[in-house]
């Protein structure tokens, strides 16, 4: 079965969509530098083709509804294409979709974020929701984190994040046409190349600042792009697929 989008049916399937495909899955991402050698839409094409393939695994029971192509990336707006919401705008769209979702019938909405720079206010937006809509079920779902230990398969690296080796490799899985190759390069990649703001920013438990990203990288990529493996990338990709869907299962059958 092929996936069911929301955006491609008429008025009619949707309404039939309400009783047939109780869960929609709303990709989420950023409008942001992602190095010289991806896009600046990394986060929600990758969101993106989660949510259809976990569309397509759940064979028929979810639809994907409208994406959030622009997210919260003040962090990056020292690198040239990067158009960043404020949380509150941000948040109000979120709950402006769901509403809309909500008003012809649908009670299980689940945002697929790819950009990490939306999860606080996502679930800011949970805490609300449970107040005002106590009978809508509203999830969301970070990407690489979920797959966690498949991205340590690879190798620990010192400095790793955005624009990295675990990222470059999720889009060489999923959109390889977008990714430049020849002008993938290193940024960060040891703790010792961190100022001290930096080295706040990136501190593992315990206090964190929110660092803009031109401090902690010249060219907005922590850690080394070039050891990217597709077939990598497929694991990871693989695995954030079949945790969401194994989520979404259990929580049809809750």
């Amino acid at each position: 079965m092929s996936t069911r989008r929301l955006g491609e049916m008429t008025t009619v399937e949707a309404a039939a969509a309400v009783v047939d495909s109780p869960v929609v899955l709303l990709p989420a991402g950023a409008f942001e530098q992602h190095g010289p050698g991806l896009p600046l839409a990394t986060d929600l094409i990758r969101a993106e083709a989660v949510c259809d393939r976990v569309a397509e695994a759940l064979g028929g029971t979810a639809v994907v509804g409208p994406s959030l192509p622009v997210g919260v990336s003040p962090h990056h707006l020292a690198f040239a294409g990067t158009i960043s919401l404020t949380t509150t705008t941000f948040a109000t769209l979120v709950r402006e979709y769901v509403d809309g979702l909500y008003r012809h019938g649908w009670r299980r909405i689940c945002v697929v974020t790819g950009h990490g720079g939306n999860d606080a206010t996502l679930a800011t937006v949970a805490q609300d929701l449970l107040a005002a809509r106590p009978d809508l079920q509203f999830a969301w779902s970070p990407l690489t984190t979920l797959a966690a230990d498949v991205v340590a398969a690879a190798g620990p690296p010192e400095v790793s994040g955005h624009s990295g080796q675990a990222e470059t490799a999720q889009m060489l899985a999923v959109a390889p046409h977008l990714v430049h190759t020849d002008r993938l390069a290193a940024g960060t990649t040891r703790l010792a190349e961190l100022d001290a703001f930096g080295a706040l920013a990136r501190r593992r438990g315990g206090p964190r600042l929110t660092a803009p990203y031109d401090r902690l990288s010249g060219n907005g990529v922590l850690g080394d792009p070039r050891r990217a493996d597709p077939e990598h990338g497929e694991a990871i990709v693989a695995a954030i697929v079949d945790r969401i869907t194994d989520f979404v299962t259990a929580w049809l059958r809750a």
